[in-house]
């Protein structure tokens, strides 16, 4: 076995070999590798492994943003705090004066690193608190004392600090003296603080900053007016800003390396920020490639091309602002070149905010691409994260759910660029540690791990729950891989039921060839057209047309074929059976083409799954139209209706159909009644008494004879809590689960009425006057008729949701449940939306096992949609899916009866279905071949180990065969004796019947 960091470094270079190129400035191969890359390659999906052993955990802040005291023990103004009090409308009244107050309350924020279990602290030093004026002199008491009590406990509990000389707090005096940074004496002045810094605290701090995100100080700054000192309109004055920004940064690293490396042992970098960015609809074409290319120059090159590159500009930069940009001189490009000795990245929100991107482009949240590009385009230098993480609206206090899924995509996106691309990150600093002044958004958003009442005077460090996440992270050092990714092998029960499902089956009456229905005789050619002309007078004996003559059924018999299945799921068109709605008027031919396409389907050994009702959202909801102008499922007489719709298709076609679905998903359908949550519950109520007194009927007429079993089928997603460290979160997942599923399946599989705590939650919200619905009430006799109304369960499965509580005002069925729902943004999906979530589906199989016991189970239509010809994302939905099935059954004992892939076939654009129907003509997909062999090795095994069920019962055969040859002589006196004994009482009856009869 190779140790993890050298099958790191191996993978590093394969990938330097063939994948991508490794030459410094190749940066546009990123956007190139992705145009080839499958979403679905491992390479790709959430990554369940640990991150090196040497990787640092950190968190960080920044000295404006948290530390207050602006006034306090000698500290001198920034432009900081002149931008906020002199524009106090502008912030909504707010400024930084107290914040998180982490100038007199470091010690929490020591307690609160501690917790978290991190290795470093990103902090920054406030110039003006040391030197008020800017410059130097006899450095502030006070706040000398801060800085070096704050240093000396984080090395007491073994947390590296990670220093940054300047975060944007310039001296206020600097600023009206000097201009800010737009005048080049700034060079020299902030020398001048690094210089005492370094003196002063560098024995003890191995990792400096120079300046934090130095394109935002000038573009913001100087630029837009949006940060301090608040400067607009000034091109030129942007420019300037960053041309002294970068020879300010080289000449303390310089300083550094020449008289304080050799002594203290540091390091020396200067944080930059950028963005992701991709062409808009994915179009990698070069164009696409080049302009992108140029937005990450612009941004993040704009500072890292002369200090990781050649000392110089992009070039792409000095061709569009001639005449705006300065120009470094040769002396001074190799003064800048390489003055880094690590690229300090920072990707955050602010960096996003502001993106310019341009037409035909859109920013991307994908860190690992921008590492990426970072690696190649300057030469894959070691990487430390100084910031990174989210923000959240300031009303959210310690349920900081979106924050917890965003740091899981950054971190695993972080571990991926490592153990995949080669991409050398030594560190990660989740930002920020506490809630505080986030700039020109003031309070109004907040990014802290732990959250903080700004307007309280204890300013209590409170742990959100991202706090939590991040902390579970660092002990387990990543994402420890679990069973939930593990393959399986293994094979299903010989009789498992493989199937395919489809919607309502339509309906071609007209035969393909009307040979034995056409009572006229022809002549051909007789006039040289050849063609045929009917003979008048003449009529001859036909036949009723044959199932064979109708070419859809044949056609859709060779799909069904093709798939190898067993079972074949499709539904009856109630409104073309019985078009008023009643048995007043029959289709009958409507009927006949359903028997033949179940007795073709028998024929070839493959029996149909019938549902009787399949609703649709278009056309009356399915119903007959007479039923559905007369209220439809709110309407009981639907229900007696529907029975004897039911009463009619078991006595027709029941005789060839073991299976039968009454209603497809009522649990759905319902909710089309949503006028009002009233609507939705009665409409609920009838579909249960429908399905019940069709189940009833068949029960008590029809099963003796014809051996069927039948249920509904209920629309079965899975949940969990979108917030793992909420009970409140966990609770909602319990509650959308009885909403969702549990609302049809205790009356039906258990007690006869709805769950008592959906019915007492409505009623609590009754009291608090949030909600007016209430659940109907069966009656004793309705129970009766209910309960136990079901043969097996059937399930329709496709993604997993996650969901939060959300306490909700209002009478519908959507707000009675008070749940809202989100997604994983690490989870694959499709086109469509659907989250692809293998898990999932055992999770709820397990949770019917655990709540209604081990009844037969059926998964009854379970599929993805899929627009690409290619089909990647179904065969990966189909195997794992599978795969999940087939731990519920031979791990968990889930008595899982057969499993339906939904669906047969599209009619126009790829989606859903196994075969694309285009003009009559259905042409396979590539998922079509892997189902099929999914189904013939019943399972997932390799090929020496496939042992189809027809073997298993030859085998058994065998043994019996063996058993006999072995005892043959014990077996022959059995027989032997048998005989006899058969003989002599055959004698005995034949002598006593004699002496019976009279002489």
């Amino acid at each position: 076995m190779y140790s993890q960091g050298l099958l790191r470094h191996l993978v590093f270079s394969l990938l330097c070999i063939g994948l991508v190129a490794c030459e410094p400035g190749d940066g546009r191969s990123v956007w190139r590798r992705l145009s080839s890359l499958n979403p679905l390659n491992e390479t790709q999906l959430f990554l369940y492994d640990t991150f090196p052993q040497d990787f640092l955990w950190g968190a960080g802040t920044a000295a404006f943003q948290t530390e207050g005291a602006w006034d306090q023990d000698g500290k001198g103004p920034s432009i900081w705090d002149h931008f906020t009090h002199s524009q106090y409308i502008r912030f909504g009244n707010a400024t930084a004066d107290s914040s998180s107050d982490s100038y007199r309350l470091w010690h929490k924020d020591l307690a609160a690193l501690q917790h978290l279990g991190v290795q470093t602290y990103g902090f920054s030093i406030s110039w003006p608190r040391l030197f008020p004026n800017g410059t130097l002199g006899v450095a502030n008491k006070k706040g000398l004392e801060f800085y070096n009590q704050l240093i000396d406990s984080l090395k007491k509990v073994n947390i590296e600090p990670i220093v940054t000389l300047y975060h944007w707090d310039l001296p206020l005096a600097l600023q009206l003296k000097y201009g800010g940074w737009k005048s080049e004496s700034l060079v020299e002045i902030f020398n001048d603080y690094a210089v005492f810094c370094f003196e002063t605290f560098g024995d003890r701090v191995k990792y400096w900053v120079t300046i934090h995100n130095p394109y935002l100080v000038a573009w913001y700054g100087y630029g837009t007016g949006m940060h301090a000192p608040g400067e607009a309109g000034n091109s030129a004055a942007v420019f300037a800003v960053v041309h002294n920004l970068i020879k300010a940064h080289a000449n303390v690293w310089h300083t550094y390396d020449k008289n304080f490396r050799k002594l203290q042992g540091g390091f020396v970098s200067i944080a930059l920020g950028s963005h992701w960015i991709v062409p808009g609809k994915g179009d990698m074409n070069p164009v696409n490639v080049e302009r992108c290319q140029q937005s990450m120059e612009v941004v993040l090159g704009w500072f890292a091309a002369p200090i990781y590159g050649n000392g110089d500009y992009p070039a792409v930069l000095k061709n569009k602002s001639q005449g705006l940009i300065p120009s470094f001189t040769e002396d001074e490009k190799e003064y800048i070149s390489g003055t880094a000795d690590f690229f300090a990245f920072s990707f955050g929100p602010n960096n996003f905010r502001s993106a310019l991107a341009k037409s035909g482009q859109q920013v991307s949240l994908s860190m690992r691409q921008a590492l990426n590009w970072i690696k190649l385009e300057y030469n894959n230098p070691r990487i430390l994260i100084v910031e990174s993480g989210w923000f959240t609206d300031h009303k959210v206090t310690t349920e900081d759910t979106t924050a917890i899924y965003l740091m899981k995509k950054f971190l695993n996106e972080v571990l991926q660029a490592i153990t995949y691309d080669g991409v050398d990150v030594f560190g990660y600093t989740a930002w920020s540690l506490v809630d505080g002044f986030e700039w020109q958004y003031a309070y109004n958003s907040r990014r802290g791990l732990f959250y903080v009442d700004i307007n309280s005077k204890e300013k209590t460090r409170i742990p959100k729950t991202s706090a939590l996440f991040y902390k579970q992270i660092i002990k387990q050092h990543g994402f420890p891989g679990t069973e939930i990714n593990q393959p399986i092998q293994g094979q299903f029960p010989c009789d498992f039921q493989w199937g395919v499902s489809d919607s309502t089956l339509q309906v071609h009456l007209t035969p393909s060839s009307p040979q034995f229905t056409d009572p006229n005789l022809y002549l051909w050619n007789i006039t040289g057209d050849g063609g045929l002309h009917k003979i008048s007078g003449v009529k001859l004996k036909t036949r009723s047309a044959q199932c064979t003559a109708f070419s859809a059924i044949r056609n859709h018999l060779r799909l069904v074929r093709k798939l190898k299945v067993d079972h074949y799921r499709f539904a009856l068109n109630w409104s073309l059976i019985l078009p008023n709605g009643g048995l007043s008027t029959i289709n009958s031919e409507a009927l006949r083409y359903y028997r033949c396409v179940i007795t073709e389907l028998l024929k070839h050994n493959i029996k149909s799954m019938v549902t009787l009702y399949h609703p649709t959202h278009h056309q009356h909801l399915g119903l007959p139209l007479s039923l559905h102008s007369s209220g439809g499922w709110l309407n009981r007489s639907t229900s007696h209706a529907f029975r004897d719709y039911a009463d009619l298709c078991f006595k027709e076609l029941g005789e060839w159909v073991g299976l039968w679905i009454t209603v497809n998903e009522p649990n759905r359908l319902s909710h089309a009644y949503n006028v009002s949550s009233s609507d939705t519950y009665t409409a609920a109520h009838n579909l249960i008494i429908a399905h019940a007194m069709a189940w009833q009927l068949y029960d008590k007429h029809y099963r003796v004879q014809q051996h069927g079993m039948v249920s509904l089928s209920l629309h079965a997603d899975w949940a969990e809590p979108a917030n793992p460290y909420l009970p409140s979160h966990a609770a909602a997942v319990q509650r959308f689960l009885q909403f969702e599923l549990a609302w049809f399946m205790e009356p039906i599989f258990r007690t006869g009425d709805y769950p008592t705590t959906m019915r007492h939650y409505l009623q609590e919200k009754n009291i608090e006057r949030m909600s007016r619905s209430t659940l109907p009430y069966f009656t004793e006799k309705e129970k009766k008729t209910v309960r136990g109304a079901a043969d097996f369960v059937a399930l329709n499965h496709f993604t997993t949701r996650l969901v939060i509580h959300q306490r909700q005002n209002g009478s519908r069925y959507e707000q009675d449940r008070d749940c809202n729902l989100m997604s994983d943004i690490t989870w694959p999906s499709s086109p469509l939306g659907l989250s692809v979530v293998p898990w999932g589906i055992r999770r709820v199989l397990n949770w019917v096992k655990n709540s209604y016991g081990n009844i037969g189970l059926y998964i009854t239509a379970n599929g993805v949609d899929d627009r690409s010809y290619t089909d990647e994302l179904r065969k990966f939905y189909i195997r794992h899916y599978i795969e999940e099935v087939l731990k519920a059954h031979q791990q968990d004992n889930v008595n899982i009866k057969g499993y339906y892939s939904w669906k047969l076939q599209d009619k126009h654009v790829p989606q859903f279905g196994l075969f694309n129907s285009h003009y009559y003509k259905s042409s396979s997909k590539a998922s079509v071949h892997f189902y099929s062999q999914v189904v013939t090795n019943n399972g997932f095994l390799s090929e020496k180990q496939v042992q189809s069920c027809e073997e298993k019962d030859t085998q058994k055969k065998c043994l019996l065969c063996a058993l006999i040859l072995e005892r043959k002589p014990l077996f022959f006196f059995g027989v032997c004796l048998l005989i006899t004994v058969a003989l002599c009482i055959s004698v005995l009856l034949i002598y006593k019947r004699k002496q019976k009869k009279p002489y």
